[in-house]
């Protein structure tokens, strides 16, 4: 399902390089929020991308670091009328891989077409993956 999306995100993959996930709970969350964006509390997705950087990457190296609270998905899951916690989480990781391919959500212009696009993506892997067998 992860290179599904990254596909459907169109991130510019021409290697075999690795998307790394960690799911933490808040209070990791809220310390890498503090640590290295500068914010503070916890929050759903931080996204690491290091396809634009300097420095090359190679076969097996890792291009995106995407963090994603458990804890923020099963609240949000359970608050969301069409949502749960697997579709939360699924979620998120879309929402990172946009952020890697470029797209931002910092005005309201960007976030109309981040939410549109998440929503087409979400979409798509509805229909091919049960996110719920994925997320137990």
């Amino acid at each position: 399902m992860i290179l599904r999306a990254a596909q459907l995100a169109r991130l510019p993959f021409d290697r075999e390089l690795i998307i790394n996930i960690a799911f933490v709970n808040d209070r990791a969350m809220a310390k890498i929020n503090e640590d290295f964006v500068g914010h503070e509390g916890t929050t759903d997705v931080i996204t690491f991308c290091y396809l634009e950087g300097d420095d090359e990457l190679f076969d097996g190296d890792i291009a995106v670091d995407l963090f994603i609270c458990v804890d923020v998905a099963e609240r949000e899951g359970a608050k969301r009328k069409h949502s749960n916690y697997a579709r939360e989480l699924t979620l998120y990781i879309v929402h990172g891989l946009l952020h890697s391919a470029g797209e931002d959500d910092l005005d309201v212009i960007s976030r109309k077409r981040m939410r549109r696009r998440e929503g087409e993506i979400m979409k798509v892997l509805k229909k091919e993956f049960d996110f719920e067998i994925i997320f137990i």
